[in-house]
């Protein structure tokens, strides 16, 4: 045989082979019962779709996969998620509980006044409840990155000061006003200003008045009528002298003073114009008299305030009223002077209550002597706190929750265990209150960090509150409907 004929076959028996062994290796890999271990591994695992539910949360299921009147897909419902619904309604349901976070529970389903459904709490969740309150439970960690501070409830005796603003008022009693008797003009101004101080016996003004005249004659004409009947018979003298008594009582009612009178007297000189004195220190604190004006018997040409001793009139609060007496120390403290403290003592508690302010006012009496204290002054008073009937238990102001309806005490049972119950207060002092009802002694209550407590509890309350208002957990244990 030629060696290029040897050479052919050689290379045709060397391509038989290759094709018969990728034949082989094609039927193998497409042979029944040599799938891929993954892919065997995969189906293996897949959960089992029990049935298909509504989009919606209707009551609705399907064995197959189908489509809403919305062309939305039913979801499929797996065998893991129907066991686990079912665990869950096999849990023991305790009470439902307020959706805000409120203490308030109920044995039966039911909705509050906003129309939430309350929420069941199961067996072992971490807000249950007791018959005094809520109890909270509270990761020590976060306890301690909230800050919370206690402190022991214990008995104390409470004195609670009352403050509150004053102003300073005339003395009502040291109020005068200047108002003739008679009628005149006024002639010739001596005191011609608001605010002038004024001493008792201090001419005012000079005033003219035809009656005033007058009743000076009348009054020198009786005076000489006594001296020319000094040898008549004893009626006649009795009668000179009534005359002349009466005249001086007229000008002495008329308040001309005694000075003016004995220069009538002395001189026996009707004088045209006659000076109308102040009967009082103080100063003035309304003047209508102008130089030239004519007045009528009455008519008020200055008034006077005397303010050696003025009032404080301090407006107490409704709620603290009851706490305030007549003879009570107080403290009174003025911005025009800083670091300046005077005293007085309550002399009267008016019996009425103004409605606008809802306020009681409360009257103090201050001698002002130096003139320190001027009318329309604010001040700021302090009364002295009156002590509560033996000793009581108490706690700090900052422990307690005012929610509205209610007060609330946090108090820790355990670290990280709180209990909020439902108080009820009595007296106050300036740090502390009262409980009379709710809290013993001894018992550790929140002072700080009490309304991040609060406010984190109700915060979980609202969350599980839309959790379980979703309709998608019911239907998923719901048996499959044909």
């Amino acid at each position: 045989m030629k060696p290029a004929l040897k050479t052919g076959l050689a290379v045709l028996a060397v391509v038989a082979v290759v094709i018969f062994s990728y034949w082989l290796g094609v039927r193998s890999n497409h042979a029944p019962g040599s799938a891929q271990p993954e892919v065997a591994e995969q189906v293996k695992s897949a959960p089992k779709i029990l049935y298909y539910r509504n989009p919606m949360g209707l009551p609705d299921t399907s064995d197959v996969p189908k489509k809403d009147s919305m062309g939305m897909d039913y979801i499929p419902v797996y065998e893991e998620a129907a066991v686990h619904a079912q665990a869950k309604s096999a849990r023991k349901i305790l009470y439902y509980r307020n959706p805000m976070g409120l203490p308030d529970t109920s044995s039966v389903p039911k909705q509050d006044s906003m129309g939430m459904d309350y929420i069941a709490v199961y067996e072992g969740e971490e807000e249950e409840s007791s018959a005094s309150g809520t109890l909270i439970k509270i990761s020590v960690d976060k306890v301690q990155k909230l800050g919370v501070k206690t402190e022991m409830a214990a008995l104390r005796q409470l004195n609670r000061s009352v403050r509150a603003v004053g102003r300073i008022e005339p003395d009502e009693r040291r109020v005068y006003t200047i108002a003739p008797k008679f009628e005149g003009w006024v002639d010739q101004l001596h005191v011609n200003a608001t605010g002038d101080a004024v001493k008792a016996g201090q001419a005012l003004f000079e005033v003219y008045s035809p009656d005033l005249i007058s009743a000076q004659r009348e009054y020198l004409i009786a005076l000489q009528g006594m001296k020319s009947m000094q040898d008549a018979v004893t009626e006649a003298q009795s009668s000179m002298k009534d005359l002349a008594q009466a005249s001086l009582m007229r000008l002495k009612s008329w308040d001309i003073g005694d000075e003016d009178l004995r220069r009538l007297r002395e001189t026996g000189e009707v004088k045209r114009t006659i000076p109308y004195r102040s009967p009082v220190n103080g100063i003035v604190i309304e003047k209508t008299a102008i130089k030239g004006m004519r007045f009528m018997p009455g008519e008020a040409l200055y008034k006077i305030a005397d303010l050696s001793t003025v009032w404080i009139i301090a407006d107490v609060s409704e709620q603290e009223s009851g706490l305030v007496r007549a003879g009570q120390a107080a403290k009174i403290r003025l911005d025009a002077y800083p670091g300046r403290e005077f005293s007085s003592r309550v002399s009267y508690v008016y019996p009425t209550l103004n409605q606008q302010t809802r306020t009681t006012p409360v009257r103090l009496e201050v001698a002002n002597a130096a003139g320190l204290l001027r009318p329309g002054m604010y001040a700021e008073v302090t009364l002295s706190g009156l002590g509560s009937k033996g000793r009581v238990v108490t706690v700090p102001d900052s422990a307690v929750i005012y929610s509205g309806r209610r007060e609330l005490v946090l108090v820790e049972l355990a670290e990280g265990r709180y209990e909020a119950r439902a108080v009820k207060l009595g007296a106050r002092s300036d740090d502390y209150v009262e409980i009379t009802e709710g809290i013993g002694e001894d018992e550790k209550v929140v002072v700080s960090a009490n309304f991040l407590i609060d406010a984190e509890s109700n915060l979980k309350a609202v969350i599980s509150g839309f959790s379980q208002g979703e309709p998608s957990s019911a239907p998923a244990a719901a048996q499959p409907s044909h």
